[in-house]
């Protein structure tokens, strides 16, 4: 039976780590790979971001909800992840009232400003999801937001080696823990570690 991942990452075009999500993504895909990827650039491109007034809040919700459908987040760490700040720059957070306070919608900062749209907030529970009015960026925003749901969290470095220096100081807890992704072959080829991310699934 086929497990649904969350994949977080830095979708950067020139400096991210798209050559990890699209490998994880084709074993998604065939014949031989058990797992239904979904990663955070299918959900930026669906309906809440097509929305003229998609806001940094409603992508966090849309992160929430497709995080609770998963049962382990993939938490891809590149050489520019501890220094992207997309999504932190909430002016409403930690303010108590919506009047003045404005936000650039998502991907619309040629259009300027918009006032908040939001019109009350409030301190989540314990078993509530992490708010989408807060001031973290999009990927510690599905970090806190995994483990707050318990789900499995597998990080893991685009590299070949470990690269503790790259993780955020978010992740300082799952320094002993994060693999590199990428490993040598029989032939010297470079390939993604399956294996490694099969176990860390569960599948025997």
């Amino acid at each position: 039976m086929s497990k649904r991942v969350y994949i977080s990452a830095d979708y950067s075009e020139d400096s991210g780590d798209r050559d990890v999500v699209d490998l994880l993504n084709n074993w998604g895909k065939d014949n031989y790979h058990k797992t239904d990827f979904v990663d955070m650039a299918k959900v930026v491109s669906g309906s809440v971001s097509n929305n003229d007034d998609c806001r940094p809040c409603d992508l966090k919700k849309e992160f929430n909800s497709q995080i609770n459908a998963s049962s382990a987040v993939i938490i891809v760490i590149g050489d520019k992840t501890a220094s992207r700040t997309a999504g932190s720059s909430c002016s409403r957070a930690g303010e108590n009232s919506n009047v003045g306070i404005s936000c650039t919608p998502y991907k619309q900062n040629t259009n300027g400003t918009k006032n908040c749209k939001v019109t009350s907030t409030s301190t989540p529970g314990a078993n509530d999801d992490v708010g989408s009015i807060n001031s973290y960026s999009y990927l510690r925003h599905e970090f806190e937001q995994a483990k707050k749901k318990n789900r499995t969290i597998i990080v893991i470095y685009n590299s070949l080696r470990k690269e503790t220096s790259w993780l955020p100081w978010y992740l300082d807890d799952y320094e002993d823990v994060a693999q590199p992704f990428w490993v040598k072959d029989a032939y010297g080829n470079k390939v993604g570690n399956y294996t490694f991310i099969k176990q860390e699934l569960g599948y025997e």
